[in-house]
């Protein structure tokens, strides 16, 4: 008497859907990740090793806080002629440009005439926001872009969806450590760069949601902030 399970017994019959369902799962899943790790090398090959200056000058800066060196960076471009106005989107409410020009002594001059801070920013799509009203406001039709090179991609997704009339020209900020190593060598490096990825989907979705009529009134993951004017350097 055989103990296999015969095809057309009822327990046979309820094992095919079962077996179909496991194998649509796993290849799905599969599926999702090679998608998944094509998407994080061409994420990758976006990102920028070695910092280059801007091709031409640009109307006006702007640099989004969160990163070392990056307003230093900025602080140079502007000082090297490749805009008219800085503006350092996402400043901590309790900074004063003060606190700005001790870290960098030999820009005083310029934080004094043509630094504008904005300090409602607290993401980068309301760093988006933030700098379409200051763009607009001083009539600039071009905008050198200065973050470090894993946020660009997403800042330039989220800039250009709110600027699309403005030429955006690209500074990527390459930090000491990404020179320094590999980032497939440190663990710290790599989950800030697979967290920096998914935000960067999200915005990307997002974007492509909204040009077909269907807008997301919040970030997915990012709280929203409440508009304010940027404030001149001067008047703090």
């Amino acid at each position: 008497m055989s103990s296999q399970t015969d095809d057309t017994s009822p327990n046979g019959r309820a094992a095919r859907p079962r077996g179909w369902l496991r194998a649509t799962v796993v290849t799905s899943l599969a599926l999702a990740f090679v998608v998944a790790a094509m998407g994080f090398v061409g994420f990758l090959s976006q990102l920028r090793g070695v910092e280059t200056d801007p091709p031409h000058q640009a109307d006006g800066i702007v640099v989004l806080t969160g990163g070392s060196s990056r307003v230093s960076d900025a602080m140079e471009l502007l000082a090297a002629g490749y805009g008219k106005r800085l503006l350092i989107s996402g400043v901590h409410p309790t900074n004063e440009a003060s606190d700005i020009s001790r870290s960098l002594p030999d820009s005083q001059k310029l934080m004094h005439c043509c630094v504008d801070l904005d300090r409602s920013a607290v993401n980068t799509r309301s760093n988006a926001a933030e700098t379409r009203r200051w763009v607009r406001e001083r009539g600039f039709k071009s905008l050198i872009v200065v973050t470090s090179n894993y946020h660009m991609p997403r800042a330039i997704v989220e800039l250009s969806h709110a600027m699309p009339d403005v030429t955006l020209i690209p500074f990527a900020v390459v930090g000491d450590k990404w020179r320094d190593e590999p980032w497939w060598t440190s663990g710290a490096t790599f989950r800030l760069l697979l967290s920096e990825y998914a935000k960067y989907v999200a915005a990307e979705v997002r974007v492509r949601l909204a040009d077909v009529g269907l807008d997301l009134t919040s970030d997915l993951g990012e709280p929203a902030a409440v508009p304010r004017r940027p404030t001149t350097a001067l008047a703090n």
